[in-house]
């Protein structure tokens, strides 16, 4: 196993983390469903032996959250550390949306500690900054909380979650004294949201860097168009698609781990092998240029020709537009419409999808591909929309 440091904490983290938002279900069908179904009951002998495997292999930054699988995650997690606790590096994230009063902060906090079994986190997230959580936890006094907590002692390290556009992003960065933070990042979503400007800015900074769908959800891995396959095929080393993945993610010596949410053994299994297999992460200049070919190759699939610059933002009626083409565009990449559908009416905001467009044009004008975006959104919300 790989180590590097987070950030200025001086702590050493595997570069493969655990993360805990897909853990083994009793119905195995499900963990292959297209949408994630937080109600579903989760293996938790399988769950058990995953974790202690993991540990015993070297991994050591565990990953979890207040609201994943429907508010189990962290009690299972808790259960399979017992005994390993001192082993690993935990880390959960508050639900800032959930908050409404600076009293909610502790009380979340309290509830997370007793759910994990542990008096300290290693890692303490604000979960999912965006536009309207942000401006809303900093009122309420969120800042001040992270500075109370680690100096009692519930928590060593501070950091956040983090899902909006680059700017927002390095506000975030410069607005606290943060250990670490977590972005979106692969070599399909090399520009999305913080991008590789927010990685690199973050670093800069001092902070560690978790890169969080290193396999987007499974989509890079799974079910590739063949035109796709070919091209790993054609490489002078043989690699799965998991593999030429994580390998492009730690290609990067900003990212501190990649972290992977595995729903069956075999996949730690594979996961486990891959980084025992690397003892450099960096990929050769011919390997680089496979990446190219691979994302040249999805970008011929796309359905909207959008490239995420944001010339076409801020809308007036409040839309994300790059956001919405970005799930219409997913539908046709990887034959599948689960994952955007329940994006798109159950996460995206309702003035931020595609069926809040005014038709107002003020977009179309600064799009520097020429989209007809407001007939676009009308795609996006007639194929997406219930």
């Amino acid at each position: 196993m790989l180590y590097r440091q987070m950030g200025r904490s001086g702590v050493q983290v595997s570069i493969l983390g655990f993360g805990c938002m897909r853990l083994p279900l009793l119905d195995r069908n499900a963990n292959d469903a297209a949408v994630f179904d937080p109600n579903q009951p989760v293996d938790e002998v399988t769950t058990t032996a995953m974790i202690r495997h993991a540990i015993d292999n070297g991994i050591n930054y565990f990953d979890t959250a207040y609201g994943y699988h429907g508010g189990k995650s962290e009690i299972l997690l808790g259960n399979a550390l017992k005994g390993y606790r001192e082993r690993i590096l935990l880390a959960t994230k508050l639900p800032v949306w959930l908050v409404q009063t600076k009293e909610d902060f502790d009380r979340f906090l309290d509830e997370q500690l007793c759910k994990l079994n542990t008096s300290y986190l290693d890692f303490y997230l604000l979960h999912g900054l965006n536009r309207s959580t942000w401006p809303k936890a900093k009122a309420l006094g969120v800042l001040g909380f992270l500075d109370q907590i680690r100096s009692d002692g519930r928590v060593k390290y501070a950091g956040f979650s983090f899902h909006d556009d680059v700017n927002l992003f390095k506000e975030i960065v410069d607005a606290y004294d943060w250990t670490m933070c977590m972005i979106q990042y692969n070599f399909f979503d090399e520009h999305y949201q913080a991008g590789r400007d927010g990685l690199r800015y973050a670093t800069s900074k001092g902070l560690g860097v978790v890169a969080m769908e290193p396999l987007r959800g499974g989509r890079l891995t799974n079910r590739l168009p063949k035109e796709v396959q070919e091209i790993w095929n054609s490489a002078h080393m043989r690699r799965t698609p998991a593999e030429w993945a994580f390998r492009w993610v730690w290609n990067h010596p900003e990212v501190s781990i990649a972290i992977s949410g595995m729903s069956e053994m075999e996949q730690l299994v594979e996961n486990l092998r891959i980084v025992k297999n690397i003892t450099t992460p960096y990929l050769a200049h011919d390997e680089q240029e496979l990446f190219r070919r691979v994302t040249d190759c999805y970008a011929k699939m796309l359905k909207v020709g959008c490239t995420r610059c944001g010339y076409c933002l801020p809308c007036p009626a409040g839309i994300d537009i790059p956001m919405n083409f970005s799930l219409y565009n997913d539908t046709f990449l990887y034959k599948d419409a689960g994952i955007p559908f329940m994006i798109y009416n159950h996460m995206l905001a309702s003035e931020r999808r595609a069926s809040n467009c005014s038709a107002c044009g003020q977009c179309e004008p600064r799009c520097p591909q020429e989209i007809p975006i407001i007939n676009e959104l009308k795609n996006v919300h007639n194929h997406l929309s219930r």
